[in-house]
């Protein structure tokens, strides 16, 4: 069968308007987000149900064409990119975008990989549940790319990684058959946990379309702060103290440099210091619990004064209403944009042991200062988790495009300092195409040699997204 020919079947299947061939019709799907890597799909296909794709999955596997599943696009690692000449269909699955069920009662809610993330959370809160899951994109990602990422945010110290909030899947196989895996059991001791091959797998052994979830009780108290600490090190420190003083409903714990604050007011123009005096470093934290009352505030001024009183703390604000917390909460999600802003960083997302962070980031920042005067490191994220966004700008003297000849060399060495402390070099964002060769060279030979046998398991003709995550 000609390749239009499977075209025209597979617009029988779902309809014309979802087979998409032209160049103009398909940029919006085959546009990396960074737009630093070009797509090549040779059509874009968006079904509308499960059925559907399990169709183009089983027409794809006999004609050995490659099938690469798509979310919201929002990756930043080339997990939806498709090679050049390499004839690969795209299967965007917006369309599958339906919450099947929401059990208040029973704290679950199953619903399609296309349904955007923000869309699950307001379901859930008018159930009066929660689904903690939170990340910058929350707008436009979808379940499916959070679960085949295995996403990580903001919440991962109370709540874990995405792989952590399924209960169960419905996946296509790269045949086409589908595994209903949609169980909604706490307690399930029946051999193999098969989900979580899929999940974090980025769509290299087959693709998810629905999933049943864990919701939790909707928070009646939330209490932020933000806190002056001398360095990092002392932020590991003050975590202990606040999971102690709070009786561990620390929620978020995010790391900062000055830059965050610095970078704002030069760079977006937000003049917003909430301190008195400036600090080398901050932590933004957040407390949350379903209990209403006084109790949860009480806890957490009590956690800041003895931070405080014995010098953990150099100084720290309580938000005292829902829009002094959006502003303080603004400080840390500003910093993308301040990258964006400098037009000039090399971004890496990596975790090591959370009592390692300090020596780790003296280390690298050290590094990176010897290998180039001028660099500016700016590394934040979830110290609760150990994942740091290590990201470093340009010299202000250097222009973009000369910095970026250097990114490889910068990478390495931040690399080189995560493996020497029992680091990842990828701890939310995936491995996609960009670190592809980089996982190769640093992971124990013998668990890529059984991620490759499971690989060629379950798709033994090597369509499910290639060139992703494994190099075969």
């Amino acid at each position: 069968m000609s390749h239009a020919d499977q075209l025209a079947r597979i617009a029988d299947l779902i309809g014309p308007s979802h087979v998409l061939t032209d160049a103009a019709a398909m940029a919006p799907f085959a546009s990396e987000q960074r737009r630093r890597q070009a797509s090549h799909p040779a059509a874009v296909l968006r079904p509308g149900d499960t059925a559907q794709v399990a169709a183009i999955a089983a027409l794809a596997s006999a004609a050995g064409v490659p099938l690469i599943p798509q979310g919201g696009n929002t990756g930043v690692v080339g997990g939806t990119v498709a090679a050049a000449e390499s004839g690969a269909w795209l299967l965007n699955l917006g369309r599958l975008n339906r919450i099947r069920d929401l059990d208040a009662p029973d704290y679950t809610v199953t619903a399609e990989a296309g349904c955007i993330l923000a869309d699950i959370q307001q379901a859930a809160l008018a159930a009066d549940r929660y689904f903690p899951l939170s990340l910058g994109s929350e707008g436009t990602c979808q379940l499916g790319g959070n679960l085949s990422s295995n996403a990580g945010g903001i919440l991962t110290l109370r709540y874990g990684n995405a792989r952590d909030l399924v209960l169960g899947l419905e996946v296509v196989l790269p045949d086409g058959q589908v595994w209903n895996g949609l169980r909604r059991l706490r307690k399930d001791n029946t051999g193999y946990d098969l989900k979580h091959l899929f999940l974090g797998a980025e769509g290299t052994l087959g693709i998810i379309t629905a999933a049943t979830l864990k919701l939790f009780p909707q928070p009646r108290q939330v209490e932020t702060a933000l806190i002056g600490v001398a360095s990092p090190a002392v932020a590991v420190a003050l975590l202990a103290h606040a999971r102690a003083g709070t009786g561990d409903l620390l929620s978020a714990f995010e790391l900062m440099p000055r830059f965050a604050l610095d970078g704002a007011r030069d760079l977006l123009g937000r003049d917003h210091d909430p301190l008195a005096a400036s600090h080398p470093w901050y932590v933004l934290l957040e407390v949350a619990s379903g209990m209403a009352g006084p109790l949860v505030r009480q806890m957490v001024e009590s956690t800041l004064a003895n931070a405080l009183e014995s010098g953990l703390a150099q100084d720290a604000v309580l938000a005292e209403s829902g829009e002094q917390r959006r502003r303080l909460w603004q400080i840390r999600e500003g910093l993308p944009e301040i990258g964006r802003a400098i037009d000039g960083t090399v971004h890496t997302d990596v975790s090591v042991p959370i009592s390692r962070i300090p020596d780790f980031l003296d280390r690298v920042i050290l590094a990176l200062a010897n290998f180039m005067p001028g660099l500016r490191p700016y590394p934040f994220g979830h110290v609760g988790d150990g994942n740091i966004h290590c990201n470093i700008a340009r010299p202000e003297a250097m222009d973009k495009a000369t910095f970026l000849t250097h990114a490889p060399a910068i990478t390495a060495i931040i690399h080189a300092e995560v493996t020497r402390q029992g680091g990842s070099i990828s701890a939310e964002h995936g491995i996609g195409n960009l670190k592809v060769a980089e996982m190769a060279r640093l992971k124990d030979p013998v668990e890529l040699a059984l991620m490759r046998q499971m690989k060629a398991l379950l798709d033994p003709a090597g369509i499910m997204n290639p060139g992703k995550v494994l190099s075969l």
